[in-house]
């Protein structure tokens, strides 16, 4: 019997284990896979940026950051590494895009032109740089809190697909598709673009989740990219940032897509080479590797953290949507204090 059972090894689940279990509560992660973080966890870009998202995917991201400045945790090195972000549009760009963008400063064009030479001279219209984003390790975010939970005795169980579930007088009884059961009076529901399916089986209506497909894709580049910030699209339409000698890019695709493991969207990686090509000098022809994962958003785009209304014992933890690696550790925070009984701002 455990305190806590939580359902998901993703970034999710492993942060808010660590915090449970530091606060003194024995918890068991189940993993349905036979790794940890294969799905969106482990297929992210693997930056943060403060403008993201709405206010309150901001406000988290912002709380966040002294952690992964100096981590409380295990961790093999930095999480952080600076990456400004430049945001960029052409003649058709709404201006007042640009000054949304918390923190960021409007450039002229061609300052902008000078941080990131790749630009193609003369496209750029409108600018906003972002000196505060930054590279985020996402692997070894996550590997240090799943050390975190290890150490304070949480334990994590892989191939642990959840199922059945039954509801006796105070405790849950989850049924894994090996044939073993677990028991502990709650279960967190932090099982991504799946947290529908597994609210389903512990008799919850659900919180409305709709997961998305991201692609992201790398490409070779025709010109050096040494010190290339990470440059948007100020739309929303398209990023590109260096990883290696790769242009690594997406076309910020937003497409409802069931719970599974998507396909990259080869036209919408086509639209984006065109698009990136038309904005800058990179010269993209070819795809040399391409992934997609799955953003999963709730009804209202924040995040999902508090007790279902209906069902005893359920506490979800869903709906990151995409933002989940940057805000991680002041959600799982604030999460954990309610979970437990704390007031929470």
């Amino acid at each position: 019997m455990y305190d806590v059972l939580v359902v998901g090894g993703g970034i999710a689940g492993a942060s808010i284990g660590h915090e449970l279990a530091a606060r003194g509560r024995s918890v068991c992660v189940l993993e349905g896979e036979n790794e940890l973080a294969k799905h969106t966890t482990g297929r992210s870009a693997a930056t943060w940026v403060g403008g993201y998202g709405p206010p309150e995917v901001q406000r988290l991201t912002l709380e966040s950051r002294p952690f992964l400045e100096s981590p409380p945790i295990d961790v093999a090195g930095p999480l952080l590494s600076p990456l400004s972000c430049l945001y960029v549009g052409g003649v058709d760009a709404d201006a007042s895009l640009a000054a949304a963008i918390p923190g960021a400063t409007v450039l002229d064009p061609v300052d902008a032109e000078r941080i990131n030479p790749v630009l193609r001279p003369g496209w750029t219209q409108v600018a906003v740089l972002d000196e505060t984003a930054c590279d985020l390790d996402v692997a070894g975010l996550h590997q240090g809190y799943v050390r975190g939970l290890r150490a304070a005795g949480g334990e994590i169980r892989l191939g642990a697909r959840v199922v059945a579930a039954a509801r006796t007088p105070g405790v849950w009884r989850l049924s894994l598709a090996s044939g073993d059961e677990v028991a502990a009076p709650v279960v967190v529901n932090a099982a991504g673009a799946w947290g529908d399916v597994v609210g389903g089986l512990l008799g919850s209506a659900g919180v409305g989740l709709e997961p998305r497909r991201r692609t992201i894709f790398g490409s070779p580049a025709a010109v050096p990219m040494a010190g290339m910030p990470f440059t948007c699209d100020l739309a929303g339409t398209w990023y590109v940032k260096a990883e290696g000698d790769l242009a690594l890019c997406s076309p910020e695709d937003a497409t409802p897509h069931e719970p599974g493991d998507p396909r990259p969207d080869e036209l919408e990686i086509a639209r984006t080479i065109e698009e990136i090509n038309e904005a800058t000098l990179l010269g993209l022809r070819s795809v040399r590797t391409a992934w997609a994962g799955l953003r999963t958003f709730a009804p209202d785009g924040n995040p999902v953290a508090r007790y279902d209304a209906d069902v005893d014992g359920l506490f979800w933890f869903v709906g990151q949507a995409g933002y989940g690696i940057q805000m991680a550790p002041a959600l799982a925070v604030e999460a954990a204090e309610r979970l437990v009984g704390a007031d929470v701002p």
